[in-house]
């Protein structure tokens, strides 16, 4: 929502100072098309020249994302402590054994099928499994199995991070693209040299319009959307982290509550539940799973 009254304020404000300083936007309106076509063209030829399939397919995602907001939400981290809580607290009452049918097979696991937005997520799923099944392999050094997720989860996330790294570069080519475009208006005016003032000084305005279009877009659109991508993978990049909190606190000894206590407090502060609200959720589970 804040995004759309954004880019909204963006368009309105610039050219609404401009018209009521007293310009016109008749020039602007009529060198916009063809100095959008060659500004936004050349973006976009540049964009798919320096990015792989895979980039550009997560690009959409990550714009769809950014109007959206992140995947995760409040419910969400409380239903992720909630299933750490009742893996940790198997594998603490009922040993190793009992969480490998879970981890082998978990689209059919009584456990992780009761968080069904979790087990849609592939990494969330794998990078549990993984690491549990790391456990049950006896690597049970803590500050191991932290090494080997911090991998993980820095892999996934310097992944994540790719679509704002491209829409970033996209930014930072605009204004020189506009110039470019704003170029080959001078050029075109050159070739009307013999023309009087009131048509060169419309070619010439219409060159500028390049140059404004190249420095706006960047500027007001592409920069923001880049950084807002990057807000959005850093802050779903904490659900992820949490998992690592919660199964390193419990490889140190700690109780399944103390565990996902833990985990708990690292939780991001808006999507934070409370000590009262984990804890009403906890004693919501089925009696055998507590």
């Amino acid at each position: 929502m804040f995004q759309i009254i954004g880019i909204l304020c963006v368009i309105g404000m610039v050219f609404g100072g401009f018209m009521l300083a007293g310009g016109k936007m008749d020039v602007i309106a009529k060198a916009a098309p063809l100095e959008m076509m060659m500004i936004m063209g050349a973006a976009i030829g540049a964009f798919l020249i320096a990015n792989s399939t895979n980039i550009l397919a997560k690009t959409g995602g990550a714009i769809g994302k950014m109007f959206a907001g992140p995947k995760w939400k409040t419910s969400d981290y409380q239903d992720l402590l909630c299933l750490l809580f009742l893996l940790t607290k198997t594998m603490k009452s009922k040993g190793m054994i009992a969480v490998e049918a879970h981890i082998e097979n978990p689209h059919e696991s009584a456990i992780f099928s009761q968080y069904p937005k979790i087990l849609a997520d592939h990494f969330a799923i794998d990078f549990i499994c993984d690491t549990l099944r790391m456990m049950t392999m006896n690597l049970e050094d803590p500050h191991q199995v932290e090494d080997s997720m911090e991998k993980q989860l820095e892999k996934h996330h310097h992944e994540a991070l790719g679509p704002s790294e491209a829409m970033q570069a996209t930014a930072d080519a605009l204004p020189a693209l506009g110039i470019v475009a704003a170029v080959l208006g001078i050029i075109k005016t050159m070739s009307s040299i013999n023309e009087p003032p009131e048509v060169l000084g419309k070619l010439i305005g219409s060159a500028l319009v390049g140059t404004f279009l190249g420095v706006y877009l960047a500027y007001g659109f592409a920069g923001p959307f880049s950084t807002r991508m990057k807000q959005i993978a850093d802050e779903e990049g904490l659900f992820y982290a949490i998992i690592r909190d919660v199964l390193v606190a419990h490889l140190h000894g700690n109780s399944a509550q103390v565990s996902v206590e833990i985990g708990r407090g690292n939780v991001p502060s808006t999507a934070q539940p409370s000590f009262a609200e984990l804890e009403a959720a906890l004693n919501d589970l089925p009696p055998e799973a507590r």
